[in-house]
């Protein structure tokens, strides 16, 4: 999405910065209210403050009535296109793996592993869900992995949760690392490039990721659960977080979550086949009676996700996207157009945006499954739309949100507020990319929007501005837990629309505590990376 108006608004209308930021802050305070103290449905706290953030921004930000309208227009189309077309997407291809049969087998030969509870949080909860957040991202992961604990027989709020904390150790590199990518094309101030905040991230992500395996089997089974899946925990955590540290560090960032949570995935089922825990443990006593099933089976029941990887990654590749370039064979395909009564450009990438090849992999999931047939994916993909309307009226509003805020100043006079604390800037550094996701769910967004302005403070400061950047991420990252965005996907996906709020109350503590953990320790490091 393209087109802006920062010359047309002021981002201090008081003249008064201290001021000027918390009147830019009341759309992020109403929203977190809205879905904590006031405990409304998602849906209406976005509505209302979509409405409350509209006058804000075009009464005291004096932002245009045109590009205000425009503002929400753009988010909405985002919101369908092509954030609603992925999740859709990603949901109708587990759909028909449900009805195809696969999805059983696939559940039984993750069970198989192992009929503890704490295993299976693992690697689902973890490993699967880091490998789909590197693969796909953009919601993929929650919805999948939640569905695929609950079938198992995790309660579903509790499941969403689960998945939610365990996306914080993969939220940086997701959906191939554009997060960390989008970075080398923004030209920032100090030449920050992607692979330096790529290496940079790994002083900081390891921490994160060694912890929340262990974090993850404690909110479960607490201490007890730690000591008797001690090796399992430590196996998936050392093989995760030293895999991505040395990708990062040495590859980059595209492949740095999908190769980690591969071996992760891989070391686990061959410690699972050597060590038990000396008692298995289930969530109220349930167990998940499975049939066995021979290895072609298995291979055939994970084929949808086989043909998920195999698209993406051909989309990922450098030769493919040229063709979508300007000048490129298949350049027709990205519509770019004016938003009428406003300044603002939109665009819509019918081809190259991620739901495409979840799509090829759905289709080819019909054609090579004699269970399934067109008329049945229809009816699925109907159904599809019929359960996700409502989130995707919610993620509309969000996004509008986030555009009224960064065309009409909010977010600049917040960037700027937190910018003039001097030489504590890097200790709240990592706050600004916490709120960049909140609003807006996006870590790509969040980097597009606050980076410029992480990189500039640094070189005002002294302190090295690819530091910052890799805070901003990361900061970002932990909002990822409780984003209104993200809360909704996951409630969504396991059949709890309308409890947001619940969800938000039981995520808010743990992505408060992350972000102070990255602020602190961005502080640290600010001290010793000084120009």
């Amino acid at each position: 999405m393209n087109g802006t108006t920062g010359d047309q608004v002021d981002f201090n209308p008081f003249n008064n910065l201290l001021i000027s930021s918390m009147v830019a802050a009341i759309p992020i305070l109403l929203f977190l209210l809205c879905l904590t103290v006031f405990k409304m449905k998602g849906i209406y706290a976005a509505l209302l403050n979509l409405a409350v953030t509209f006058l804000i921004a075009m009464f005291i930000f004096k932002l245009p009535v045109g590009d205000s309208i425009g503002s929400v227009i753009q988010g909405t189309i985002q919101a369908i296109w092509p954030i609603g077309y992925i999740i859709i997407m990603a949901v109708w291809l587990y759909k028909l793996s449900v009805e195809s049969g696969k999805f059983d087998v696939l559940r039984a030969s993750i069970a198989g592993i192992s009929q503890d509870q704490r295993i299976q949080l693992l690697l689902i909860g973890f490993c699967f869900n880091a490998f789909l957040e590197g693969a796909a991202g953009f919601g993929v992961p929650i919805a999948i992995c939640a569905v695929l604990l609950v079938s198992l027989g995790f309660k579903p709020l509790q499941a969403a949760m689960l998945c939610l904390i365990a996306n914080g150790a993969s939220g940086a590199f997701g959906a191939i690392g554009i997060p960390v990518a989008i970075i080398g094309t923004l030209n920032l101030q100090g030449n920050v490039t992607s692979m330096d905040v790529s290496m940079m991230s790994a002083l900081t992500l390891p921490f994160i990721n060694f912890t929340i395996p262990f974090l993850l089997i404690f909110l479960i089974n607490g201490f007890k659960g730690i000591k008797e899946v001690f090796p399992a925990i430590l196996v998936v955590s050392i093989t995760y977080t030293v895999t991505q540290a040395m990708i990062a560090l040495f590859l980059g960032p595209e492949l740095a979550d999908i190769i980690p949570s591969l071996l992760a995935m891989g070391m686990l089922g061959l410690l699972s086949k050597k060590w038990k825990p000396k008692q298995i443990f289930l969530l109220g006593n349930h167990k998940v009676t499975l049939q066995k099933h021979t290895t072609g089976d298995v291979i055939k029941a994970w084929s949808p996700f086989y043909l998920l990887s195999l698209f993406i990654l051909m989309w990922s590749l450098p030769a493919f996207k040229d063709l979508f370039a300007k000048g490129g064979a298949l350049a027709f395909t990205t519509l770019s157009f004016g938003i009428p009564g406003s300044a603002l450009r939109s665009s819509i990438d019918l081809i190259s945006v991620t739901g495409t090849p979840i799509l090829l992999a759905g289709l080819t999931t019909i054609i090579t499954t004699k269970s399934l047939g067109f008329t049945k994916g229809i009816e699925l993909f109907k159904q599809t739309i019929a359960e996700f309307w409502i989130p995707l009226v919610m993620i509309s509003a969000i996004l509008g949100i986030a555009k009224l805020m960064t065309y009409a100043g909010l977010t600049n006079a917040l960037a700027e507020a937190v910018a003039a604390t001097g030489r504590f800037f890097p200790l709240l550094s990592p706050i600004l990319g916490w709120i960049g996701v909140f609003m807006t769910g996006s870590v790509v967004n969040n980097n597009t929007l606050f980076t410029p302005i992480q990189a500039t403070a640094a070189n005002i400061l002294g302190t090295n501005p690819t530091l910052l950047v890799t805070a901003n991420t990361a900061g970002g990252v932990m909002a990822k837990l409780i984003s209104p965005q993200s809360t909704v996907i996951a409630t969504a996906a396991v059949g709890e629309t309308g409890k947001e709020f619940e969800l938000t109350k039981m995520t808010l503590k743990y992505s408060l505590g992350l972000l102070a953990f990255v602020c602190l320790w961005t502080y640290v490091l600010s001290e010793v990376f000084k120009f």
